[in-house]
């Protein structure tokens, strides 16, 4: 799986390089995210060491890779879903509700660029 978490995580490093300075979405800090520092634990084997590493990068590829395709959808489509949806983004909650027309046309251009929220460091270019 590694080799593909790789090429995914490249993948969504240039679309977001490529695309957000476009439209003027806030870059996503992949450091933020992706935290390698498990294998310091002195108390750790090697295995133990290699198999926590492998889920930070994983786990926090994940993570990295939802707050792009939030931040994403918070630019394309803010709407939020008729149904209840089991886990949702952190910009999700910015949404605009589902079925409500004139809310969407009047608060549309706001929500699209309501990046105000998000935490120190994770704003840069």
């Amino acid at each position: 799986m590694l080799p593909a978490a790789f090429l995914f995580d490249l993948m969504m490093t240039l679309f977001q390089s490529l695309c957000f300075p476009i439209y003027g979405i806030p870059h996503v800090q992949r450091g933020d995210y992706i935290i390698l520092d498990r294998h310091a634990l002195p108390y750790l084997n090697l295995v133990e060491k290699l198999n926590c590493e492998y889920c930070a990068y994983v786990n926090g590829l994940l993570a990295y890779t939802w707050e792009i395709a939030g931040r994403t959808e918070q630019y394309w489509c803010p709407i939020k879903h008729a149904r209840k949806m089991t886990t949702i983004h952190l910009r999700y909650v910015k949404f605009l509700e589902y079925g409500d027309g004139a809310g969407y046309r009047e608060h549309i251009e706001k929500t699209r660029m309501d990046f105000e929220d998000l935490p120190e460091g994770r704003e840069g270019g």
